[in-house]
């Protein structure tokens, strides 16, 4: 948030605020106006676009409805002798004042490595997140995968062609969707869930479900 604070018979100043959500930025605003203390204010988001407040304010109307804060649990496995993969997906969301998790699982052939199955999750939770109408926003992915998401986030090179791939794929799925990803690494045992998906699929059993969380107002897992 950019504004503009006019002091009684002092000249202006600009200032810039730090990174705000769009609610809270609304309400500082308009405790600056009854304050008398605001002559002009601009919002600008994670994609340098600028809105006006009344333009902010029609937005959030719109998007009351859509998932937000996100966070998204992946992981894969491979079997070597058998060419073949499993992959765990389990997303947490808040749509409205109802919390959800969706859960989904898939096997996968022709893949070559646990890391290709790591990225075969993780670009299969970006698909997930489309169906459920994700966009324009920040989500934050956890995996037990160091090196997939160091590579992911761009701080260790990628030499592998069939991983590049992935990788170019993933980064076409978040422009599209406008999502700016947060990658948080996890130990193995808090990605159980995740975990026991994939396990579930290599084991023939598909999963896909999507309940609501009731009852607790801390519902995603730490």
């Amino acid at each position: 948030m950019q504004w503009t604070y006019q002091a009684s018979k002092k000249p202006s100043a600009a200032f810039v605020s730090d990174w705000l959500e769009a609610g809270t930025a609304l309400v500082i605003t308009e405790d600056l106006e009854k304050a008398g203390r605001l002559k002009e204010v601009e919002f600008k988001d994670e994609f340098d676009t600028v809105w006006t407040k009344k333009e902010l304010k029609r937005l959030l109307t719109e998007v009351e409805e859509e998932p937000q804060d996100v966070s998204v649990f992946f992981d894969g496995g491979y079997q070597k002798q058998e060419g073949l993969a499993g992959i765990g997906v389990a997303i947490y969301f808040r749509q409205g004042k109802k919390f959800w998790r969706l859960r989904a699982n898939l096997k996968l052939e022709q893949l070559e490595s646990n890391n290709e199955a790591e990225y075969a999750a993780f670009h299969e939770a970006l698909r997930q997140l489309d169906e459920l109408g994700v966009h324009h926003q920040s989500c934050v992915f956890k995996g037990d995968s160091l090196v997939v998401l160091k590579q992911l986030s761009g701080e260790w090179p990628c030499m592998e062609e069939s991983l590049n791939k992935w990788l170019d794929r993933i980064e076409a799925k978040l422009d599209k969707l406008k999502i700016i990803p947060v990658y948080r690494p996890i130990a193995r045992k808090d990605n159980q869930e995740a975990d026991r998906l994939a396990t579930l699929a290599l084991e023939g059993k598909a999963i896909f479900s999507k309940s609501e969380i009731a009852g607790s107002k801390e519902p995603y897992p730490q």
